[in-house]
């Protein structure tokens, strides 16, 4: 039996995969714990699981594309987390024992804690960004997220070791998608990809069974919970478009009720839906592409339409 420590940061959708992967290591005997927010894993681990709360810091994107959306992740988010996470990532290494940290790609501050004291780390990526870089667009990716990476080093006293990339470690690193989403690109030593990491979710919201029409298709849409505040408009278009085929189609629309005030009747507003449960019972999903849903969607066999 081995002891395990998860690290991650305070995106909600970020936490189901880390979980899933958490539920199959206790199955086999291990023990688990945690370090992240509390408001966000309680919830997911249950009232019994050993939890370092970090507090939380929200992030949203500002709307950027290209280049300048990655600038505004890493310093608008990746930076500010980790020096959140820092000290409470630290204290939990130390405090608990890992045999292994299991770290979000983006808390580096967990594989830093880990490094640091000789321990093996697990990466597990829930985005594409960084396993296929944008390098075509943007050709100093490399370097610039690279000299990010130097920047998260610089927050303790360890000495920068240009051997590692904290984005990725060298023992493994757990890609949740397929090569048939990565393509050709290059993937760094020690990946193993899995598709998604599907498992329980304690906190699936109820879903209004009874409004569903059995006799219709459904979509169901969403752009995530971390873009949400960018989408009014988008979900306005959404609506108008699938108006012809009301008689045909339901639509399930993930957003917060006030920004689909008065929805038609062939759209359903939830600002949470569970989404494993709705997937086999769906015909289509519209989706922002992130990965966690794309993935499952496929997994499920419901067919995709991406709007970035």
């Amino acid at each position: 039996m081995a002891r395990f420590l998860f690290v991650v940061l305070p995106v909600e959708s970020h936490l189901h995969a880390p979980v899933a992967i958490a539920q199959q290591l206790e199955a086999a005997g291990h023990e688990v714990a945690w370090v992240g927010p509390r408001s966000d894993l309680r919830p997911l681990v249950g009232p019994d699981a050993t939890l370092f709360p970090t507090g939380k810091r929200y992030y949203r994107p500002d709307g950027a594309s290209g280049p300048d959306s990655v600038r505004s992740l890493w310093e608008g988010h990746v930076l500010p987390a980790n020096r959140f996470i820092r000290d409470a990532a630290d204290s939990a290494v130390e405090r608990y024992r890992p045999d292994v940290v299991v770290a979000d790609q983006y808390a580096l501050a967990g594989a830093l804690a880990a490094h640091r004291r000789g321990l093996p780390w697990a990466t597990f990526c829930v985005g594409m960004l960084e396993l296929t870089p944008p390098t075509g667009e943007m050709p100093e990716f490399t370097d610039w997220v690279r000299a990010q990476v130097r920047r998260v080093w610089a927050m303790t006293d360890v000495p920068v070791d240009e051997t590692i990339d904290l984005r990725f470690s060298p023992y493994l690193v757990i890609g949740l998608t397929t090569t048939a989403l990565t393509g050709p690109a290059p993937l760094p030593p020690g990946c193993v990809l899995t598709g998604p990491a599907l498992g329980r979710r304690p906190n699936a919201p109820v879903f209004a069974w009874d409004a569903w029409d059995p006799g219709r298709r459904h979509v169901l849409v969403t752009v995530g919970t971390m873009a949400e505040h960018l989408a009014a408009d988008f979900y306005r278009r959404m609506t108008a478009a699938t108006a012809p085929l009301a008689d045909r189609v339901q639509v399930i629309l993930t957003a917060a009720p006030c920004l689909v005030p008065d929805p038609p009747p062939h759209v359903l507003v939830a600002p949470r839906v569970p989404v494993l449960e709705l997937m086999p019972r769906l015909d289509a999903l519209v989706s922002h592409g992130g990965l966690g849903t794309v993935s499952e969607a496929l997994a499920h066999g419901v067919p995709v339409v991406v709007a970035p």
